[in-house]
């Protein structure tokens, strides 16, 4: 388990440190006592700065999710075809989903059972809704395939992009990424080829 010195420690670190324990013991499973030992501080210098874990909990799902929600703002997101923007859009969540991946593989596994867990399903589903329409209105405007329906199409590409957090890590043995040595850059490559591959129309 993930601990921190004690003359490091930072509210920032206490985030970091408590995601890494939510994803090794789940977050229900997880005790104020189980995060004051790795932390390496008490319990009293916690309560110091959250009103407890589930306070933890949503200042890292909200990192994800703010990261997320902020793809769509970009201007490549906003601007042009539907299918160019869906490419970009997928391209820059396979990026954040490596840059942010603890706090999104946390977010990933919530399970609903707090009012913090059911705000971030909450809000996921905002998410998937609106990349959903950008692929809907994708097909619409003949860029991609129609004989696929919109919500399968959807599910499949979130399915590949999220199953990266199961795999991936930032560092393999060789020094370049976890994924067979392949790099970030590689990942995301192969991951946009892969999707717009199997979606554009055949010209």
């Amino acid at each position: 388990m993930t601990t921190a010195r004690r003359d490091t420690y930072t509210p920032e670190t206490l985030l970091s440190v408590a995601v890494q324990v939510f994803i090794e013991r789940g977050y229900d499973g997880t005790s104020m006592e189980h995060l004051s030992k790795a932390a390496g501080i008490s319990k009293s210098s916690i309560y110091h700065h959250v009103s407890g874990k589930e306070e933890l909990l949503r200042r890292a799902v909200s990192r994800a999710l703010d990261e997320l929600f902020g793809i769509l703002d970009e201007e490549h997101a906003r601007v042009g075809s539907a299918a160019g923007r869906l490419e970009y859009v997928v391209r820059r969540m396979v990026e954040v989903l490596m840059a942010e991946l603890p706090y999104v593989t946390l977010l990933l596994r919530v399970r609903g059972n707090t009012d913090t867990e059911r705000w971030a399903l909450e809000r996921r589903r905002e998410f998937d809704h609106r990349v959903a329409a950008l692929l809907k209105a994708a097909a619409v405007e003949g860029d991609v395939r129609a004989d696929v329906e919109v919500r399968l199409a959807t599910r499949l590409v979130f399915g590949m992009i999220n199953s990266i957090v199961e795999w991936y890590r930032p560092e393999g043995p060789d020094g370049r990424g976890g994924a067979g040595g392949a790099g970030e850059g590689e990942v995301v490559d192969a991951v946009v080829r892969l999707v717009f591959g199997g979606l554009r129309k055949a010209s």
